[in-house]
């Protein structure tokens, strides 16, 4: 189904609340950027040190150490260690979120977080990609891992729910449409990131694109192959 009939038959009593036509969101402050770079050097230290030694065999007093912060300054971050590989930093919530409210006004819900989801794959730095398959090997040697990340998804879904919504003029408590919308989109990009960290080759916003394309055009099925 279209994404445009979708509109149509969701909280059609509403008039849409557009973003605002205001400027973009500030850059972050010297202070913001410091927390930020301190919060992805404890991530990287946790995943790499987790990579070579094991879950167990790692401590947070050595996470930090790597990253050059105390244990303290850790648990200012991260609540666990498992926190630190799996977790969904909050500022990457915050920037893709005030990306989409940023869109332009007329754009419908799916080609603005079409548009988002591309621009943040296409800056993915190859360290970036070697990071995210350590992670993927690490969370399948600890399947509990698995819940840690599945609770950060869902808080990422609900703050992209809450800027479709905003988008949309509706509110995704009382109105399925922004959470169906984003459900959606996850589960592109969380199944093409799975296959792209597995078997690299494509680059990721290509394969993501051309699921966003299929998306809007309903899903319709590829072309049956013939049997080999």
């Amino acid at each position: 189904m279209r994404e445009r009939a979708m509109a149509t038959q969701v909280g059609t009593d509403q008039a849409p609340l557009r973003p605002s036509a205001g400027p973009r969101p500030a850059e972050l402050g010297l202070r913001e950027r410091k927390k930020l770079r301190t919060r992805r050097a404890l991530r990287m230290a946790a995943i790499r040190l987790v990579a070579e030694r094991g879950l167990d065999g790692v401590s947070v007093d050595e996470i930090a150490a790597a990253a050059e912060v105390s244990t303290r300054t850790f648990f200012n971050y991260f609540p666990t260690k498992d926190d630190a590989i799996v977790g969904i930093d909050p500022e990457d919530i915050r920037e893709i979120t005030e990306a989409l409210v940023a869109r332009p006004l007329g754009e419908e819900p799916l080609a603005a977080v079409r548009a988002v989801m591309l621009q943040r794959a296409a800056l993915i730095a190859p360290e970036q990609a070697d990071l995210w398959r350590a992670r993927l090997a690490i969370i399948r040697r600890h399947p509990h891992l698995m819940t840690a990340s599945a609770a950060s998804w869902s808080s990422y879904e609900n703050a992209l729910a809450e800027a479709v919504g905003s988008r949309c003029g509706l509110d995704p408590a009382r109105d399925p449409y922004p959470a169906v919308l984003v459900a959606a989109v996850l589960a592109i990009v969380r199944i093409l990131s799975l296959r792209w960290q597995e078997s690299p080759g494509a680059p990721l916003a290509d394969l993501l694109g051309q699921a966003f394309d299929s998306l809007s055009r309903g899903l319709p099925p590829p072309p049956r192959r013939s049997p080999a």
